[in-house]
């Protein structure tokens, strides 16, 4: 650790050349933004990838947006109404919006987009099974009639977790929903400039002068979305040491999420703010293939919850100062209403491999391959490949360690057959802890099946919670229900939690009105 840590700094103090300097008169008008990964996918209805939601936000508008405290504001709409009995809803877009072709919004455009997020997304796939109709009786009005109350529709049209409900033409959102779309016109504050885009390297925006934002003040995804820059610009930097060296030098305003062994070096450096985006943080996740074998047996799965220690996760990627990480992490985010201990044995109780090597045996495994995803370009999904791979290795699985890119891997993982027809049997990544609150937004802890996302689990009993935890309104009922999914999570295992990170953001000091919760690009100016 000690000599990582000498050859940061001096990479730090070495000269960047990765991007050009801003000139004085740019700096006022262009953001220069540090992703985690490079945008691979233009469709926030295809992927539950963060960079494909955040370009999402940049580009789209949604009906509702989320508060500080994540409640649901009306956003593109000027109002709604709900019929007493709750089956009814009129939703009336504000007057004036516009997509980025200069066409007006019109209710068709948002009951097409409703279809198809409907189509692809967890929580739209809960709002559908509740619907009869969704309809345009006229161009501002959008009329959702229900077969049973769903108070929470509010929460799915808002919500920021992948895949969020963006408003598109229909002329887009009527295409095949099996394909990715590759026209991004929305009507959200930025508009996405493909002559200018260069893969690994670069994803250029410019500022939507059509845009009319709400008269409120902004928090989160909700009120108004004042867009002060001309211009946003990622610039993809994989290296840590050369994206952090990058904003010391002014050579880009804001890195997204600095490696931790560089924040104490950060946090000392003249004119750079850093601070907690979010106290949710992330939560990283071990995902199975439920398909295939050898995890499509649920006593392997189980196996291996003896032989995880979420502190070696958290400590390999953050290091030991434990402001930064949380263990003894389950399937709720930590300091949330529905956070709870049960079942939390199976990974805080004493960790034994030899136990975990005889359940394994008693589980019926023979020796089938396991291949496990190991992205090499982001260093946080690196290194927990790298603690799985000693885990499994020492616990004598029949294991494959398939090195690629981050965008090899969202390929790869969309591939439900064995690993020796190009599949996978497990694959780490890491979901923001706002999206782990609640069931409605959970999409790893989904057991529809083939419906669900990557991994594909199938849990009856998970389904039939979360859908009485949607009808359900008292806190304490939501709680015992959650309780209960907990439990059968652990005996279903759609995933193993693996920690939380604490996520702390790095920008220029002269940044500011930079929003909580997700990288957002609205609100920050500079001076």
């Amino acid at each position: 650790m000690m000599q990582r840590r000498r050859f940061l700094q001096a990479a730090l103090a070495a000269p960047v050349l990765a991007t050009p300097a801003l000139a004085a008169s740019d700096s006022a008008r262009v953001l220069r933004f540090v992703p985690d990964a490079d945008l691979t996918v233009l469709d926030p209805s295809w992927v539950t990838v963060y960079q494909t939601r955040d370009h999402g936000f940049l580009v789209y508008d949604t009906l509702f947006g989320l508060d500080q405290d994540y409640i649901p504001r009306p956003q593109m709409l000027e109002g709604f109404t709900t019929a007493p009995d709750g089956l009814a809803w009129r939703l009336t877009l504000r007057p004036g919006l516009r997509f980025h072709d200069g066409e007006a919004v019109l209710a068709r455009d948002a009951v097409a987009s409703i279809k198809r997020w409907m189509k692809r997304d967890a929580f739209g796939q809960t709002l559908a099974a509740a619907l009869d109709d969704i309809a345009a009786p006229d161009d501002r009005t959008i009329l959702i009639r229900l077969n049973t109350p769903f108070p929470r529709l509010p929460d799915a049209l808002a919500k920021t977790a992948p895949m969020m409900c963006a408003i598109m033409p229909a002329r887009i959102a009527d295409g095949d929903p099996a394909k990715p779309i590759t026209d991004p016109t929305g009507s959200g504050p930025y508009i996405y400039v493909p002559e200018e885009r260069v893969a690994g390297s670069r994803v250029v925006y410019r500022q939507f002068d059509g845009y009319v934002p709400r008269n409120e003040p902004a928090f989160r995804t909700a009120g108004g979305k004042v867009a002060h820059f001309e211009r946003i610009e990622w610039t993809i930097l994989q290296d840590p040491a050369t994206s952090a060296a990058a904003l010391q030098k002014g050579e880009v305003d804001w890195l997204y999420t600095p490696q931790s062994d560089l924040l104490p070096l950060l946090k000392r450096s003249l004119g750079i703010a850093t601070r907690v985006v979010v106290p949710t943080g992330t939560i990283a996740t071990m995902r199975f293939n439920h398909l295939q074998p050898p995890f499509n047996n649920p006593a392997l799965r189980r196996a291996l919850f003896g032989a995880i220690t979420q502190s070696d996760y958290m400590i390999a990627v953050n290091g030991e100062d434990r402001s930064r990480w949380n263990d003894n992490v389950g399937y709720f985010c930590p300091n949330t209403p529905l956070a709870n201990d049960a079942g939390m044995q199976a990974l805080t109780g004493p960790r034994d491999l030899t136990a975990v090597k005889r359940a394994i045996a008693a589980s019926g495994y023979a020796g089938e391959k396991v291949l496990l995803m190991a992205p090499q370009d982001i260093a946080s999904v690196k290194t927990l490949a790298d603690v799985t791979a000693d885990v499994l290795g020492r616990l004598g699985l029949n294991l494959e360690v398939a090195a690629m890119d981050w965008a090899s891997s969202l390929q790869r993982r969309q591939k439900k057959g064995p690993p020796s027809e190009g599949g996978w049997s497990i694959f780490q990544t890491s979901w923001a802890g706002s999206d782990h609150i609640n069931p409605s937004g959970h999409v790893f802890l989904r057991g529809n099946g083939e419906q669900a996302a990557p991994g594909w689990p199938n849990s009856p009993r998970i389904e039939a919670l979360r859908n009485e935890w949607l009808r359900t309104e008292g806190l304490a009922d939501q709680q015992r229900l959650a309780r209960e999914i907990q439990l059968q999570a652990f005996e279903d295992v759609p995933y193993i939690p693996l920690g939380q990170t604490i996520t702390t953001t790095a920008y220029r000091g002269d940044l500011t009105g930079m929003l909580d919760g997700l990288p957002l690009f609205w609100n920050i100016r500079r001076g």
